[in-house]
């Protein structure tokens, strides 16, 4: 039997990467579990005001550890890639067994994939969960606590602002794929016609294995902007990423807005906010903001905040 791509080896993998902080655990920590529920409520019913959506009852609200985010985030690939990750696992077997050895392959993709995922647990704020096509489909929303507390004290952000504003912009997802009844399926309908198309050739799989060699020797990046489903994508599927990277370009915009005219009103801070989080961001610490996406297309959202224009806040991280 063809083993697939070891997906544990790929949360062990983000686990080490992500890393902990000492702010990962204790009072402080408490108190931001107990204080986020009430927060998105009322991140909620601003959000609802300001776009018209109904939003019926509320979310789960989690505050969890880097690693968590990145397990969470690894459970998501492995449902999305699950109706074609066999066929996949056995062409590429077929093609690399004689050049750098299936196992290896497949581990390097793992490890890849997992030190992507660590890389951005590091960074990630929030991320809005419904969208994402696990088993629960749970409408929750899951906070990288850490962070979040990093965030405040090394700029010292008013933390009642701080996580408001952060709030919103996990609500203004929310919004966009609760609220709109045809967001969320059109979207994965997007990703499902993606993967149903996992069929690779020879000519592309010989074109990988000579990437993972490439990689292995620079030590350069295996997965590039267009993330997991890019290393594998055909021509017919990188159009449907291009398509799936247009649906969130439209998404993040409108965040943003909602994001920023609800702030504009309610936090006297926001303009700082989001000064110190344009500036900080190259410097790769954790800013603001969610993916409502799968984690696959979290460089394609990077790439959507690039094209926004000058005078629209980029505040949020996805």
């Amino acid at each position: 039997m063809t083993e697939g791509i070891p997906w544990p080896f790929a949360g062990r993998v983000a686990g080490l990467v992500a890393g902990d902080d000492p702010l990962a655990s204790g009072p402080l920590l408490d108190h931001l579990r107990d204080d986020l529920p009430g927060v998105v409520m009322r991140a909620g019913s601003l959000v609802e005001t300001e776009t018209g959506f109904s939003l019926p009852g509320d979310p789960d609200v989690a505050v969890v550890s880097r690693a968590e985010w990145a397990e969470r985030n690894v459970a998501a690939f492995q449902a999305m890639l699950a109706p074609a990750e066999r066929q996949l696992a056995g062409r590429l077997s077929s093609v690399v067994d004689e050049e750098v050895g299936s196992t290896i392959a497949k581990r390097l993709v793992a490890a890849e994939t997992g030190a992507m995922l660590g890389f951005l647990s590091r960074r990630v704020l929030g991320q809005y969960e419904l969208v994402l096509p696990t088993e629960s489909d749970a409408d929750s929303i899951a906070f990288v606590g850490a962070n979040l507390l990093s965030m405040e004290r090394r700029h010292q952000f008013i933390p009642a602002e701080f996580r408001m504003w952060v709030a919103l912009h996990e609500a203004a997802h929310r919004a966009q794929f609760v609220g709109v009844d045809w967001i969320r399926p059109h979207f994965l309908s997007l990703v499902e016609a993606m993967v149903a198309e996992a069929e690779p050739d020879e000519a592309r799989l010989r074109m990988l294995v000579r990437r993972v060699r490439r990689a292995r020797r620079e030590g350069s990046p295996l997965i590039d902007e267009r993330g997991l489903f890019g290393l594998f994508a055909s021509r017919q599927q990188r159009d449907l990423l291009d398509r799936i990277q247009a649906t969130m370009c439209v998404l993040e915009g409108h965040g943003h807005v909602v994001m920023d005219r609800v702030g504009d009103r309610v936090l006297r801070t926001r303009t700082r906010m989001a000064a110190v989080v344009k500036t900080r961001r190259a410097r790769s610490e954790p800013t603001t903001g969610n993916s409502a996406s799968a984690p696959s297309l979290r460089p394609i959202q990077s790439r959507c905040r690039s094209l926004m224009p000058s005078g629209q806040s980029r505040s949020s991280r996805s």
